[in-house]
């Protein structure tokens, strides 16, 4: 199954996407300029092979749901993330703020 939501975060619009497949489930939640995702998401492959793209995107491991994903702390973020302010460590929804 796949759900895709708006939530607002202080007032402010993101998309929610949760993706159910077996054994696992994908979490994403987007901004226009980048998303935080589970532990799926490769923060390598996008600062290395993907950099000059510009990626702004987040990564949370150990989460099952988006309201998780907003709570937890970031386990890596790539170099676009770091270049707005977004550090490892930082909560999701506090990443999320500094990329509207």
């Amino acid at each position: 199954m796949v759900e895709v939501k708006p939530i607002i975060i202080e007032g402010h619009p993101f998309v929610a996407v949760s993706v159910q497949l077996p054994k696992t489930n994908l979490l994403a939640v987007a901004s226009e300029k980048g998303y935080i995702m589970c532990g799926a998401l490769d923060v390598a492959l996008l600062n290395e092979k993907l950099r000059d793209r510009g990626i702004v995107a987040g990564r949370a491991v150990g989460v099952r749901t988006v309201e998780q994903l907003l709570e937890a702390p970031l386990e890596s973020v790539t170099v676009a993330a770091e270049e707005l302010g977004i550090k490892r460590g930082m909560k999701g929804k506090d990443a999320l703020l500094k990329m509207r």
